[in-house]
């Protein structure tokens, strides 16, 4: 099955996008009476015929909706934008195949790269849902300040992560948990993961002493960015037994 995400289509009134319009007559070169496969991100696929094979603005009659299935958790990744843009990409990428809810690009004391063109992750983020097949599409945030984000009181009843690589500053922890030990099944989780030169120690007390973040690893090894944000990812839906 080939997908196309459409952000913009609506099922009553059955017209795609210009863009996705060429890419379903150019590219998959479907002709009138073809079945076609069509998302616009909010979680639906649509089975429909094709009726008019415009490559400005094709039009198609519904023929049959699935939902994807519903989890008892939402994944939200906080970031650090990496300094080689290529792989914080790549992170959005593989976070969309794994039906993360949010990506939240942190910016931090240590951070080397302060902005991001949201309307590249955007592009990411739909080639990676039409072939991984996903139905909803990740929230991309703006950049925000990791001690905003730290502060901010939106996430309070979510379970909130800090992994960083010093030595814990909880006053009754000695040696920091494994994540996959501390996160609760069928709770939210707010993921922190830090830049290549790891969080400050300023962020990570403001996060752990006065906000109520866990600090936690991800094992004994050293990871880039991307990779421990991908293991994170991982971690969460492994916690509660889904890779949906």
């Amino acid at each position: 099955m080939e997908l196309l995400v459409d952000t913009t289509f609506a099922p009553e009134e059955g017209r795609l996008s210009p863009d996705e319009s060429r890419h379903c007559v150019s590219v998959m070169r479907h002709r009138v009476g073809d079945n076609i496969y069509i998302s616009n991100g909010t979680g639906v696929i649509w089975r429909c015929r094709l009726t008019e094979a415009n490559a400005r603005g094709c039009l198609v009659e519904i023929i049959e909706e699935q939902a994807e299935p519903s989890r008892s958790f939402s994944l939200i990744m906080a970031v650090a934008l990496t300094k080689n843009i290529d792989r914080f990409e790549w992170f959005v990428e593989k976070a969309t195949e794994m039906r993360v809810e949010r990506i939240i690009p942190l910016v931090c004391e240590h951070s080397e790269r302060v902005q991001v063109r949201l309307d590249r992750l955007q592009r990411v983020v739909i080639a990676a849902a039409k072939q991984s097949l996903k139905a909803r599409l990740p929230i991309v945030e703006e950049p925000r300040k990791a001690i905003d984000l730290i502060r901010d009181n939106t996430y309070a009843n979510t379970q909130r992560f800090i992994m960083h690589c010093d030595a814990p500053v909880s006053d009754n922890c000695t040696r920091k948990s494994h994540l996959l030990d501390l996160i609760t099944p069928g709770n939210d989780l707010l993921l922190l993961i830090g830049p290549e030169g790891d969080f400050s120690q300023s962020e990570i007390e403001e996060a752990v002493v006065r906000q109520g973040f866990i600090e936690a690893t991800l094992g004994d090894e050293r990871l880039r960015t991307e990779t421990a944000a991908m293991t994170a990812c991982h971690i969460g839906n492994l916690a509660n037994r889904t890779f949906g």
